[in-house]
């Protein structure tokens, strides 16, 4: 806990239990998680004053799971986090195809520490299905704290 101190709304929006409308984030890493995870699910041109604001994940929605495809991706991903979040390093971007089955090697699931999966909505075939994890570094702390988010498109 951080002695009252608050960053920002969760993303995503969540009911909070301690009274107020809405869940707020106590940590800085929590509200960079956040910010990531706006940014990435925001579609480009939808913010009226900042019209290239977000990604364009969604368009990759049914697109072949090939190398171009994950190319455009990583790019799209790379660029906006530079632009709209410049104190974040992003490592490494691992894009493969979605199966859904038993966790593989290393990863554990979701449920188990209370880590949220986000889905891009209409994305319920299988075959068209990525998993997209983004490993990257927080600039701002001391020691560079090192997170990751899943995304499956």
């Amino acid at each position: 806990m951080a002695d009252g101190i608050t960053y920002g709304i969760i993303f995503p929006f969540r009911q909070s239990v301690t009274g107020k409308y809405l869940a707020l984030s106590e940590e800085t890493n929590e509200e960079i998680r956040s910010n990531l995870i706006f940014l990435l699910l925001t579609r480009k041109g939808s913010r009226y004053y900042l019209p290239d604001f977000g990604t364009r994940l969604y368009e990759y929605i049914f697109e072949p799971l090939d190398g171009e495809t994950f190319d455009s991706i990583k790019t799209e991903i790379q660029d906006s986090v530079d632009k709209y979040i410049p104190n974040l390093t992003i490592q490494n971007i691992t894009i493969e195809p979605y199966v859904d089955s038993e966790p593989s090697l290393g990863e554990l699931p979701s449920e188990q520490f209370d880590i949220p999966v986000y889905r891009v909505p209409g994305a319920n075939t299988e075959e068209y299905t990525a998993k997209v994890k983004i490993e990257y570094t927080d600039n701002t702390n001391a020691f560079g704290s090192r997170e990751f988010v899943i995304i499956n498109i």
